[in-house]
């Protein structure tokens, strides 16, 4: 996948998923600017000193005018992915308004703004079109599975149910949205929280951005309105 000359921003970037999605993205040319919430995260970001990324911290992504001039500063915007995100697990009798609004905040209001600064940024590059990249969850397209954690279950429907509307409004100005759907993903996090788990069932971080990447590539030419799982064996 060639991303030479092309501008991305990736949400998220300094996490565990973003930064494998951030590597394949310099690995294929790209330009990646990233978002990061604070600057103790943007210091541990890996790629914070290579010449293909631009880090952007301190920055709230909840925030309408800070994603505004986040996204006025790329030049000739191509793709937008948002990875960033947050996870919360408890039974909905401990989980009050503000957890749920948390979640919201966190997950389907941040990626909805990224949404619209990105097609703003993406419909006033002349027309060539663009891609756009959520990140859903694995409840929000089972939502059993999301016993036990209800409002970030919400918050990730929203996400899907965000990627595809927009898919359909967006289509004929050549901008291609779509999302993936993870289950646990096997990161050094996940393993600590679950040490007796069969760890090798778990999707790769890299084996997950290799789908993201795809999706926000010149080589995805037809696909869009997909909330793609990628599961792995989990």
């Amino acid at each position: 996948m060639d991303f030479r000359d092309r501008y991305v921003v990736v949400t998220g970037g300094a996490g565990a998923l973003g930064g494998a999605v951030v590597g394949a993205l310099l690995e294929a040319g790209a330009v990646c600017h990233v978002p990061c919430r604070t600057q103790d995260e943007a210091q541990r970001f890996s790629y914070r000193g290579h010449a293909g990324v631009k880090v952007v911290a301190p920055i709230e992504l909840s925030d309408e005018a800070a994603v505004a001039r986040l996204y006025q500063s790329v030049p000739k915007l191509w793709a937008s992915i948002h990875v960033a995100g947050g996870f919360a697990a408890a039974a909905i009798e401990e989980t009050g308004k503000a957890e749920l609004m948390r979640q919201i905040e966190t997950n389907l209001v941040s990626a909805y703004l990224c949404c619209r600064a990105a097609v703003q940024a993406i419909g006033g590059g002349g027309g060539a079109g663009g891609r756009i990249v959520n990140v859903a969850a694995r409840p929000a397209l089972e939502w059993r599975t999301g016993a036990g954690m209800t409002a970030y279950t919400a918050s990730k429907a929203a996400v899907a149910a965000l990627s595809a509307a927009l898919a359909e409004e967006v289509a004929k100005r050549g901008i291609l949205v779509n999302a993936v759907a993870p289950s646990i993903m096997d990161t050094p996090a996940n393993r600590a929280a679950m040490p007796k788990a069969d760890h090798s069932m778990w999707p790769k971080v890299e084996e997950v951005a290799a789908t993201i990447v795809f999706l926000a590539s010149p080589e995805n030419g037809v696909t869009r309105g997909g909330i793609v799982p990628v599961y792995g064996r989990a």
